[in-house]
């Protein structure tokens, strides 16, 4: 059997930038106004995970986790102040990642950063494919399966702001470094939208996959001394 040609994703990645509200669909499913700038946030570095690795939900902490899959970015080149039009010139590759989410955190008083970066919420990887092999990041489905049921099924075409213009707006403000990591928003599937509400539970399992990257498979696991029956949904 070859050799996997695609290098493994650092577990310890640089900047992580979160991207909200970026899928046409989604902000349709939320209710909210699409906006005139990119909506960012971060997400912590000690919050990654990898393929097989558990999702791991304390009960103590939140009552309601929600999956998002997204395509991720990895920079492979410094940049500042980078046009649009050239701004993929400094990516290095893709991968895939899932942007773990509390949501009753992070409606509860708008400080997304604990609603977004509690340990094990970003499952990412496993493999970073180069650009070079993505001719249109653009043109890509964006997937999510919980035990075995597709909830999300997007397309990076349905981007409000695409990776280049992320890119540029990113490095308007901030020096991008090899190793930062971009996570560009999801499509419609969320399960805090669907009715009923339907939120991570330990024993499940979430699968996210990007075509022509790959796909992460995690359980679900309760925090220790913890059951399923603590969860709200």
């Amino acid at each position: 059997m070859p050799l996997n040609p695609h290098p493994d994703v650092p577990r310890m990645p640089g900047t992580i930038f979160g991207v909200a509200l970026n899928y046409v669909d989604s902000i349709a499913e939320m209710g909210f106004e699409r906006p005139t700038v990119p909506f960012l946030f971060p997400k912590l570095s000690s919050s990654v995970i990898g393929d097989g690795d558990p999702i791991v939900v304390d009960t103590t902490v939140t009552r309601f986790v929600d999956w998002e899959t997204e395509l991720a970015v990895v920079i492979g080149t410094e940049a500042r102040n980078v046009p649009a039009a050239e701004a993929l010139e400094v990516v290095y590759g893709y991968t895939v990642a899932n942007d773990i989410s509390a949501r009753d955190l992070l409606t509860a008083d708008g400080q997304w950063l604990r609603g977004k970066g509690l340990d094990t919420f970003c499952p990412l990887g496993h493999v970073v494919v180069p650009a070079a092999e993505i001719p249109d990041p653009q043109a890509l489905a964006v997937r999510t399966w919980l035990n075995g049921e597709i909830v999300q099924d997007g397309t990076t075409a349905d981007m409000v702001f695409g990776v280049g213009e992320l890119i540029s707006y990113l490095s308007r403000f901030f020096t991008l470094r090899p190793g930062d990591v971009i996570l560009t928003g999801t499509p419609a599937g969320c399960g805090a939208f669907m009715d009923p509400p339907r939120g991570l539970r330990p024993g499940d399992v979430v699968e996210s996959e990007v075509e022509g990257i790959g796909r992460l498979v995690n359980p679900v696991w309760a925090a220790d001394g913890q059951s399923k029956a603590e969860l709200t949904a």
